[in-house]
């Protein structure tokens, strides 16, 4: 029986949820025109005040944010109220250029961890449940995010956090936990460690596990699933839209569902910035509409996806995403060619294969190299030269099928390539590009 967590708002009627979000989004502009003076410029810039703005019908009008904006704003040009009302911050990583600082009133906390308690119960989560929560806590939000909406359901939290696995799995078995949040590589991460200890998938008590902050694909879904014996929900969420939560899995497993009480989403050419229909892949665009301390409008998130408003067997009315298929800017452009690092995963795996590698991209003598390394799989591990290039040339061949041009394939011993216990890098790029 499916549940849910706020089911007038879930299985809200679409009439009435235009007519929220239509009465949010009026109020939210004249906020941030009222409050945040780097987006009133941005407005201005293009002749657009608040009076444009009516109803969601007018959204497009307004100009985007982007990366950019945010970074050049840092820390806290985009802030919607004044200092003393903020109770929170958390940080992205930094790791494509300068920190972005999101900041949240304790109403933006309540409404994160309200989302975050949606996408507990959608999973099955009930305060029966203990929650094992090996995301990271700190700057980064993913601890928080769903330690919050946790404890709005009532379930027994552990705050692992991330790292040292041996006592994760140890507190897992002792104190019986029924539902693992944390990236999909770190779960993947357990369920090997957990089959090298001899603990086999219907030895733990977990039941569902809750897996985002980075992409992974079908593929990967299935093999958490059967090396855990759960089912794996799949969870979206951005540091500059407050966190995991924005969007979450149900028990059909076709998308994630928007939480539309907050947030707006398009679809947009990631070239011209036109809207797209509704079951156009193009890229994804969020506003805020419910936010105080840091309150975006149409951000742009880079995430390349589709919506779709298809009736889902859960009840829930809210619009749908797909899972992101790469993203408009992590997209590598290698020999001219397009490459999304989930496209090589997706190869890896059909081909029986660890969906651990790493991709490394240099430019010799004007010309873009391409190798990926891989694990061969412990039970097909050889040393015989012969059979390993054997192996390297049948996926070289499966990868161009695929991706239209011919990487290096490295097969490499099984546990070379270093395991993440927070986001994987799957990519090393040494080209000057710019």
């Amino acid at each position: 029986m499916e549940r849910y967590w706020n089911k007038e708002i879930e299985c809200m009627s679409r009439e009435d949820m235009k007519k929220l979000q239509d009465e949010r989004l009026v109020k939210q502009v004249k906020h941030v025109w009222d409050n945040v003076p780097y987006y009133r410029k941005k407005m201005e810039e293009k002749g657009v005040t608040p009076d444009d703005i009516k109803s969601t019908d007018d959204l497009h009008k307004l100009p985007f944010l982007s990366k950019a904006d945010l970074r050049d704003s840092y820390p806290d040009g985009l802030l919607g109220v004044p200092l003393s009302e903020c109770v929170r911050i958390h940080s992205t990583s930094g790791t494509t250029g300068r920190r972005v600082v999101a900041y949240y009133t304790q109403k933006d906390i309540d409404m994160w961890e309200d989302c975050c308690a949606r996408a507990i119960t959608a999973a099955g989560g009930t305060k029966e449940d203990v929650m094992h929560v090996s995301y990271g806590y700190g700057l980064f939000t993913g601890g928080f995010g769903v330690h919050g909406g946790a404890a709005k359901v009532g379930c027994l939290t552990l705050p692992m956090s991330s790292g040292n696995t041996d006592r994760q799995i140890q507190f897992m078995m002792d104190l019986k936990s029924t539902i693992l949040c944390c990236t999909p590589s770190y779960a993947a991460y357990l369920g090997e460690a957990m089959k090298e200890k001899g603990i086999k998938p219907e030895d733990n008590y977990l039941k569902a596990g809750i897996f985002g902050a980075e992409p992974w694909t079908e593929e990967m879904r299935q093999e958490i699933e059967k090396s855990l014996g759960i089912k794996a929900y799949d969870i979206y969420g951005l540091t500059e839209s407050s966190g995991p939560g924005v969007a979450f899995e149900c028990s059909e497993q076709t998308g994630m569902h928007i939480n539309e009480d907050n947030f707006i989403a398009e679809i947009i050419d990631p070239d011209t910035g036109e809207v797209l229909p509704e079951g156009t892949k193009g890229e994804l665009v969020f506003t805020s509409i419910n936010k105080e301390g840091f309150p975006l409008l149409r951000y742009r998130t880079r995430d390349i996806c589709v919506l779709s408003r298809k009736k889902c067997s859960c009840g829930r009315t809210l619009i749908k995403m797909a899972k992101p298929m790469g993203r408009s800017d992590d997209m590598l452009i290698i020999r001219g060619v397009n490459v999304f690092p989930s496209q090589i995963e997706t190869v890896l795996i059909a081909q029986g294969y660890s969906p651990n590698y790493r991709i490394e991209l240099d430019r010799v003598n004007n010309t873009d190299t391409f190798d990926v390394y891989v694990e061969m799989p412990a039970d097909q591990f050889t040393d015989v030269v012969k059979e390993i290039q054997k192996k390297e040339s049948e996926l070289t061949n499966a990868l161009k099928l695929i991706l239209g041009i011919s990487p290096k394939v490295h097969l490499v011993s099984p546990k070379t390539i270093e395991r993440s216990e927070g986001k994987a890098v799957r990519v090393v790029d040494k080209r000057k590009l710019h």
